[in-house]
């Protein structure tokens, strides 16, 4: 039995204990709510990297990609943007740009080929990583960061074909470049990425990738309607927009295109002619992602649009939260 004293003591020592508890639960739970609170606002880095020929004056008064930036900031408030070109230092894409980006989306046409290979590297380095997402636009199919992340995801699905037609066989890659760069497939051209594969010796194998090529037999710069379905409403970057909607004026792209198969399909997009195209994909590369989303052409007010405006919101958003957050 312990005497009043003890007894008295040991009533104490209990609610000193829960006094501390209380204080130690009310400090996490100050911590968590501080940690949400940045979490939250914490802006996304949108990088916008604009090619900006002079045509698309028809369509915009201050380019293109000044005109995507000035769309998403009035329907938007948890989005930053640099706005930039290929005339710029660094072509747009200096290592502080790439640095300080979360998301960058790409407008290129005609222009494609000034971007050099180290700097198409760079891109295609940070989004493996996980530090970039890349939303590539329209005829940024030509890219060369965006050819350059097919590229690498054809060889990743070729490793992964041939380890399973040969499994505990050791495994040689070659690669096949399409015949001619930045030049239009025909119908009836084998579909690309192919993969082929030959017996080495007993326990070996070459396995050969004939590597996209990013690009697709028809195209018609008329700027007749579009009718664009949603094919995954779930999914993130169709948040908020109806089970169809028309592009008023756009240029027709036209089945097959040449590109790995996506992780996600999001967006097919039909014309009265009886064309299609899968119109929004997107592809894990590494630890980044890449979408493609097809409606454009510098010509024609595609960019003004709400609904292609609410695709790229939801897309910035989605892809870049994670990247904003910062590591886990």
């Amino acid at each position: 039995m312990y005497t009043v004293s003890e007894q008295s003591k040991l009533r104490n020592i209990f609610l000193e204990g829960q006094r501390m508890m209380r204080v130690l639960s009310l400090f996490f739970l100050i911590l968590l709510g501080h940690s949400l609170a940045s979490n939250a606002e914490t802006p996304i880095h949108v990088l916008v990297w604009d090619e900006r020929q002079p045509r698309q004056k028809d369509a915009y008064d201050n380019f293109l990609g000044n005109e995507i930036v000035a769309q998403l900031k009035s329907t938007t408030k948890d989005l930053e943007f640099r706005s930039v070109a290929l005339d710029d230092l660094d072509q747009g894409l200096s290592s502080g740009n790439l640095e300080w980006a979360d998301v960058i989306v790409w407008w290129g046409h005609v222009r494609q080929a000034e971007i050099t290979e180290e700097t198409s590297q760079r891109v295609l380095d940070y989004i493996k990583r996980g530090d970039l997402d890349l939303i590539a636009l329209h005829s940024a199919h030509w890219a060369r960061p965006f050819m350059a992340a097919m590229n690498w995801r054809s060889l990743e699905d070729g490793r992964r074909h041939f380890e399973r037609i040969a499994p505990g066989e050791k495994v040689t890659i070659e690669t096949v470049v399409p015949p001619r760069p930045q030049t239009v497939p025909t119908h009836g051209s084998a579909f690309t990425p192919a993969y082929f594969s030959y017996k080495t010796n007993k326990n070996s194998i070459t396995g050969v990738v004939h590597l996209p090529w990013c690009c697709f037999p028809d195209y018609r710069p008329d700027g007749k309607p579009s009718t664009i379905t949603v094919k995954a409403p779930q999914h993130p970057i169709a948040k908020g927009l109806p089970a169809k909607f028309q592009i008023g004026q756009t240029e027709m792209y036209n089945e097959p295109f040449h590109v790995p198969e996506p992780d996600e399909l999001i967006f097919e997009e039909t014309w009265e002619l009886g064309e299609r195209f899968r119109s929004g994909m997107v592809w894990n590369i590494g630890r980044g992602k890449v979408f493609y989303f097809r409606p454009g052409h510098e010509t024609y007010p595609v960019f003004k649009q709400a609904e292609v405006i609410q695709v790229l919101a939801n897309a910035c958003q989605w892809l870049g939260r994670d990247n904003a957050a910062g590591p886990n």
